[in-house]
């Protein structure tokens, strides 16, 4: 936790392990929010939201950015400013887009998803190219879009190598598909990694991040790509009820947050690492820690007696509240406000129940 902030959770003595959306803004965040120039960004233009595009598209490397309300708009933005209806999105099986926004997939988008082989979130490269030559098939719709996810939520805040997407994307621009980055996470992967948002943007055409999970913002994404392509994505923005008035009031806080909220990201992955080395050490089934790159731990109850939803259930006795994820597995993400006492009262609550 940043020193001298107190915006944090009220003091009732929870640990929140839920996910990182449930952090709070910043006292800076809410100094900005108060002083902010405003206007209506969806007729003359917000300047604080004029800003913050800007500051996004700087930081990615792209030419232009639009601020949005949640990352699942900025995905579906995506889709309907990439692809074709009736197209093909290829993207690794075990993706957030797969999982939990289908419906924007198929029903908004009119795309049709197409599972390729994937380990840790990484596709299968001879997998996918496979899938796009199998696509000149009769009676196969052509890909529309290549989905790439980092950090990748269901492979546990797993990191894409550059290398690995940098071949996706020339895999995509040699066969004329677009390919998009899921990045709801993508300073934790560009900490993880040494390596700048740039670098990792570069390997996209499109890429979207989310300001409201570990860089503490309360609200809002930014989808950033070229100039062209954020000028279609601005009009689907409307199209699905996602213009905002005097929205620099949010805004602000998001500059904040990409000036001050990134390097902290390392504390968020130092405290995951220490959750799972513990863990192992109660029972080696439970963590893998040399999987935990981010934030993002997963925790298998599969040895246990008790399902996931049990676990999730006694562990909320002890003040602490994690996510079950399936029969199994159980989902502990770290944020600023898990400091080292919340690792330790979590580990003893583990420790009791284990």
């Amino acid at each position: 936790m940043m020193e001298g902030d107190d915006t944090r959770p009220d003091a009732t003595g929870i640990v929140d392990l839920r996910s990182d959306t449930v952090t709070l803004p910043t006292e800076a965040m809410l100094a900005e929010m108060r002083r902010a120039p405003l206007g209506d960004d969806s007729r003359d233009g917000d300047p604080t939201v004029r800003a913050l595009e800007a500051q996004a598209a700087l930081l990615t490397g792209k030419e232009a950015a639009l601020f949005v309300p949640s990352g699942t708009m900025g995905n579906l933005l995506a889709m309907l400013a990439h692809g074709e209806r009736g197209g093909e999105i290829l993207a690794d099986g075990g993706a957030h887009l797969f999982n939990s926004e289908i419906g924007s997939v198929v029903a908004v988008a009119g795309l049709i998803p197409r599972a390729v082989a994937s380990h840790r979130g990484a596709m299968n490269e001879d997998a996918l190219a496979q899938a796009i030559r199998a696509a000149s098939s009769a009676g196969r719709p052509r890909p529309a879009l290549i989905w790439m996810e980092t950090t990748h939520n269901g492979a546990g805040g797993a990191v894409l190598p550059l290398s690995h997407m940098a071949r996706v994307h020339a895999l995509g621009r040699s066969n004329g598909i677009a390919v998009h980055v899921d990045g709801a996470r993508l300073f934790n992967a560009s900490v993880a990694l040494g390596a700048s948002a740039q670098a990792i943007a570069d390997h996209a055409d499109s890429v979207m991040f989310c300001l409201s999970k570990g860089l503490s913002a309360p609200v809002g994404s930014l989808l950033a790509g070229s100039a062209a392509f954020i000028a279609r994505a601005r009009g689907f923005r409307r199209f699905v009820g996602g213009n905002m008035r005097q929205a620099g009031v949010i805004a602000a806080a998001g500059l904040v947050a990409l000036d001050t909220m990134v390097e902290r990201l390392r504390e968020d992955h130092a405290a995951a690492a220490r959750l799972a080395h513990a863990l192992a050490w109660l029972d080696p089934v439970l963590a893998e820690p040399d999987q935990v790159q981010t934030n993002i731990l997963r925790v298998d109850v599969s040895s246990s007696a008790r399902d996931a939803a049990d676990w999730a259930s006694r562990l909320k006795r002890h003040g602490i509240l994690v996510q079950a994820s399936g029969a199994s597995q159980l989902r502990l993400v770290t944020h600023r406000h898990i400091d080292s006492a919340a690792v330790e009262r979590t580990i003893a609550a583990f420790a009791a129940e284990a």
